[in-house]
């Protein structure tokens, strides 16, 4: 019976589902997070009598046809890339992109990964650098006197050191934006990598056209809303009941057909 295989696919769909919205929940409070929707296609369809083809000799036609489907597979996962709220810190070295835009980072593979997460250290050396201690590309070193650092909205980086009264610039912050953001790979730990989907990069100072501005001692907080991810695991959690019935359903009917006798 095929209703018992239709029925499968869709309590597999229904699990991935579950798997994406507890992903979004786990990462309520991740810094710059963008919540995920899977999204689902049916399946092929088994033709038992096409549309358009004639029913009589005189030349009449089948309207809609037989058509049964299959069921359902997945056929994306996307993020969602809605702005997140801005959290302030009041850490000189926070900052939150208010817009388009991602910060480059040098991973130990010597590869650029992409982020927007702006929770940023310095390390031992005086470079600004991620949690995991990947320098912000390019990169920025504060000078070990310093007594304030300012970063404008362009991402001018400025340190007032210790016995002067007028700041140095020290650094300036790019952004990378992307023609299809959503084809960017995600690595874990809040970084993004480029791919053929995504297309290149296109670097350039905060403020300029197409690109967010800086805003000093903020995070940009995760975009996942708590009432709408409850909402949807329970639908989630209905639909997956309710394909599990009829996977009962189908059962009980071929049970009865096994009980007829000639």
């Amino acid at each position: 019976m095929q209703a018992l295989r239709t029925a499968a696919t869709g309590m597999a769909a229904q699990q991935m589902n579950v798997e994406v919205i507890s992903n979004n929940i786990a990462n309520m409070n991740t810094v710059a997070f963008k919540k995920q929707r899977a999204e689902f296609q049916d399946l092929l369809y088994q033709t038992f009598e096409a549309a358009g083809t004639q029913s009589s000799d005189q030349g009449t036609i089948v309207p809609t046809g037989v058509q049964v489907g299959a069921g359902v597979k997945a056929g994306a996962v996307y993020r969602v890339q809605t702005q997140g709220s801005l959290t302030r810190t009041d850490n000189p070295y926070d900052i939150a992109i208010d817009g388009r835009g991602y910060f480059q980072v040098l991973t130990p593979s010597g590869e650029t990964a992409y982020t927007r997460a702006g929770n940023f250290s310095v390390n031992d050396q005086g470079q600004v650098v991620t949690q995991d201690g990947y320098p912000l590309e390019p990169a920025i070193t504060i000078p070990g006197d310093t007594v304030q650092v300012t970063i404008s909205k362009t991402g001018q980086v400025q340190a007032l050191q210790a016995g002067q009264t007028i700041p140095g610039v020290v650094g300036q912050i790019e952004l990378s934006t992307f023609v299809n953001e959503g084809g960017l790979q995600a690595l874990g730990d809040n970084l993004y990598k480029e791919t053929a989907a995504s297309g290149a990069p296109t670097n350039g100072t905060p403020g300029s056209t197409g690109i967010g501005t800086l805003v000093q001692n903020y995070t940009e907080a995760s975009n996942v809303d708590a009432v709408a991810e409850i909402t949807a695991l329970i639908v989630a959690q209905r639909a997956y009941e309710m394909n599990s019935k009829v996977i009962s359903t189908a059962d009980n009917m071929l049970a009865t057909a096994n009980q007829v006798k000639a």
